[in-house]
């Protein structure tokens, strides 16, 4: 019964457009044939053809022709609006009368969109992947810098603590050396002063028995024995006694008081000794006071 209703609207549709388009059609060809038809010429006022009606016959108006298209151009608007409305009853009648044929189109409505859909996905896809292969490396170089920046950080946190023991192990050896070295020069000094100790006694004999008996031969046998117990002690102790007289000068070694004029004496050579000067285990304790030849 529906299908029925919209068959008969359709019809009628089309047979009211084909009414007026028969219509519009009919009108402009009735005007452009009195635009074409020839009009008589009325007598003038002295019985003569008016001018203007010869001219009205010579030539034809130019706003006739104007009507003519306006003419056609509607009718060629109306059998446009007629053909489009019998397209529109047809496509109700098929809709109305095929529910399949509107399920139909709209799955392929749906198919289209879903197509479009994918499209524009597919589109995306690549930006997305050539964006997230640009973020990639970016993430593997930052992951990257930050294991180097992790290693750099504990590798120096070792170093560190190398260089704080390294720094308390030297002070140790400091101190302990300074230790050592005040060790070793005490116990130098007690060992030269306990082989001093006997010459101390030597003396005190000697001046003793000097007191008790006025003989100088036996004072002065006395004396040259402590001297020699105590040049032996020192020679014991690395002490040697710079020998100047008759060599060549040595400032390093000697130092000149005087120069003095010698016969038979080249300059420069030390002609007496006015002190004498010592070694300790090759180094100048004291250099030698000389005279020397001019």
């Amino acid at each position: 019964m529906q299908t029925t209703d919209a068959q008969q609207g359709g019809e009628r549709e089309g047979e009211a457009a084909e009414a007026r388009e028969a219509k519009a059609a009919e009108a402009p060809e009735a005007k452009a044939a009195e635009a074409r038809e020839p009009r008589a010429a009325e007598p003038g006022p002295g019985g003569q053809p008016d001018a203007s009606d010869d001219a009205d016959t010579r030539e034809p108006d130019a706003s006739d022709d104007a009507d003519a298209e306006e003419a056609e151009a509607t009718v060629e608007a109306d059998a446009e609006e007629t053909v489009t409305a019998q397209q529109a009853g047809e496509r109700e009648a098929d809709t109305a009368g095929n529910p399949e044929a509107d399920q139909a189109d709209e799955a392929d409505e749906a198919a289209q969109d879903q197509d479009q859909v994918v499209a524009e996905r597919a589109d995306e896809a690549p930006v997305a992947v050539a964006e997230a292969g640009e973020a990639a490396p970016a993430a593997v170089d930052g992951a990257v810098i930050a294991a180097d920046l992790d290693a750099a950080r504990a590798e120096a946190v070792s170093y560190l603590d190398d260089l704080r023991r390294l720094q308390a192990d030297f002070d140790n050896y400091r101190k302990r050396t300074l230790r050592e070295q005040t060790a070793r020069t005490a116990s130098a000094s007690q060992a030269l002063v306990a082989r001093l100790l006997p010459v101390l006694d030597n003396f005190e004999l000697a001046v003793s028995a000097a007191e008790q008996s006025r003989d100088f031969d036996r004072m002065l046998k006395g004396v040259e024995m402590v001297f020699g117990e105590l040049r032996e002690v020192l020679q014991g102790e690395g002490l040697v006694k710079i020998e100047a007289e008759g060599k060549p000068f040595d400032p390093e070694r000697h130092e000149a008081v005087i120069a003095v004029e010698q016969e038979d004496t080249e300059p420069g050579t030390v002609v007496d000794i006015v002190r004498a000067g010592y070694e300790l285990r090759g180094k100048v304790l004291r250099p030698a006071m000389v005279k020397v030849a001019k």
